[in-house]
């Protein structure tokens, strides 16, 4: 009898601990998925090609969760946003490991991050917006840092403390917090005075809710985040990747849309075809090529461009003056080159915010206007300058008319007032024939087509300068 009951009773022992350790051991031994991302670099157009590429290949795979080993001292608003933006707008948990340092664009990314772990010794904050040399920016690139800066803290939300006496409802990232980060004037008593941005160690980091915890490694991160047992899978850049980086950038961009309208432009004033319309072509695919891969190029965008510049063409070598077909193809591949840089859907814009809209003028017209002023300022500086680098490639002296150099025959001087026939088209430029002997001649006030009756009325830089003669 007592054996029997000794048995009833160790089953009954049993039962429960088979029901929940084992099935919660079986529940634990369910591997995660966790994908690595590192950026260890300053954040440019490269750093955000690489976490789209990395984003997208997680939501593939479907991961678990989502862990950026940063260090990094900062880089360019622009792409930290984006960064951000994604980073928020992530439906897998994404989760940032700062090795040392989260300074300016780095701080941004990593409070828009669910948790944030810091190496000990490491530094967060110092979100300052300044230029290339380290001077701050002027206010107004200040408050829009602020408010980005706040809004991402409050993505975050807030947490409710009950206690016995009260309910106190407490961010989990403290906006202000986040806000003197970047500016100076914010006071809060017991973190920061005024008249300093904030930075943070990573002990006052925890102190303050802007990190979760320390860890040496990535490994230490995973355990602390209850991700274990874990599968990692670490982002590996492509030279595809790496190359559209650096292509993708405005300043790049900005430098072919120089490369593309100047190689026209210089192709249109010489004969025939040669190396300008080449530099033009393969800036132009260089521009197109990549956002054209990424679905950012669609073929009507192109197609616009393209339209644009044989509008232009025709206005040039078709119809005499400047009018209505010049000014169409100028727009049409301004706007081509614009399209070509916004994520917008056909004709839906609704994806397309006002910051990416504004940047995408920017490049392109940035490109026309600032690229020939560099471009002149670099001519004088290599080519003509003395001792430059490529001074010697270029004629320094000047040959005197009375030191008996003279380029042509003057005594065609003698032919003003003389009529003739324009043996090509002059638009303006072209060739007429006088008294028998054919001439480079430009018209003074309007296309002239072939065969018209011309009189020569002045004769400047080498060439006759000749009129329509009205019948």
């Amino acid at each position: 009898m007592m054996k029997k009951f000794l048995m009833l009773l160790l089953a009954v022992m049993t039962l429960p601990i088979v029901n929940g350790t084992e099935a919660n051991d079986e529940e634990n031994n369910e591997t995660n998925l966790v994908y690595l991302l590192r950026i260890f670099n300053n954040i440019n157009s490269t750093s955000w090609v690489h976490t789209y590429k990395a984003f997208d290949e997680a939501e593939k795979m479907e991961a678990d969760a989502i862990l950026i080993h940063l260090n990094t001292y900062g880089g360019q608003v622009i792409f930290a946003d984006s960064i951000r933006t994604k980073i928020l707008n992530s439906k897998i948990p994404v989760h940032v490991f700062i090795d040392n340092n989260a300074a300016s664009a780095g701080a941004l990314i990593s409070i828009a991050c669910d948790s944030i772990y810091m190496r000990p010794g490491g530094n967060i904050g110092a979100a300052t917006v300044v230029n290339q040399s380290g001077e701050e920016m002027p206010d107004k690139y200040q408050s829009y840092m602020r408010s980005t800066i706040r809004a991402t803290a409050e993505a975050h939300g807030k947490d409710t403390i009950i206690t016995a006496t009260d309910t106190i409802i407490k961010w989990k990232r403290d906006p202000q917090i986040a806000e003197a980060m970047v500016d100076e004037r914010v006071s809060i008593p017991g973190v920061i005075d005024s008249g300093k941005v904030l930075t943070f160690t990573a002990l006052e980091a925890i102190e303050n809710g802007f990190c979760e915890g320390t860890a040496n490694s990535v490994e230490e991160v995973l355990g602390l985040l209850k991700l274990r047992p874990y599968e990692l899978k670490t982002y590996k850049p492509s030279f595809y990747d790496s190359i559209k980086g650096i292509v993708t950038s405005p300043v790049l961009q900005g430098i072919l849309v120089l490369l593309i309208i100047g190689g026209l432009y210089f192709e249109l004033q010489s004969p025939g075809i040669g190396f300008p319309l080449a530099v033009s072509i393969i800036a132009a695919i260089l521009y197109f090529a990549p956002l054209y891969i990424d679905g950012l190029a669609a073929n009507w965008e192109i197609l616009i461009f393209i339209i644009g510049l044989a509008l232009i063409a025709v206005e040039i070598f078709a119809i005499p003056g400047f009018g209505i077909t010049g000014i169409s193809g100028i727009i049409l591949a301004f706007t081509g080159l614009i399209l070509s840089l916004l994520n917008n859907v056909d004709f839906d814009f609704s994806p397309v915010d006002s910051n990416s809209f504004l940047t995408a003028i920017a490049t392109v017209f940035s490109g026309i206007f600032g690229g020939f002023i560099l471009s002149l300022w670099l001519s004088q500086k290599l080519l003509t300058s003395t001792g430059g680098p490529f001074s010697k490639l270029a004629l320094q002296t000047s040959q005197q008319n009375d030191k008996g150099y003279v380029s042509v025959d003057t005594r065609i001087k003698n032919l003003t007032g003389k009529t003739g026939r324009a043996v090509t088209v002059l638009r303006p430029s072209g060739r007429v024939e006088v008294d028998g002997v054919i001439y480079d001649a430009r018209s003074s006030d309007e296309f002239i087509d072939k065969d018209e009756p011309v009189i020569v009325t002045d004769f400047s830089t080498a060439q006759l300068v000749v009129r329509k003669i009205d019948d």
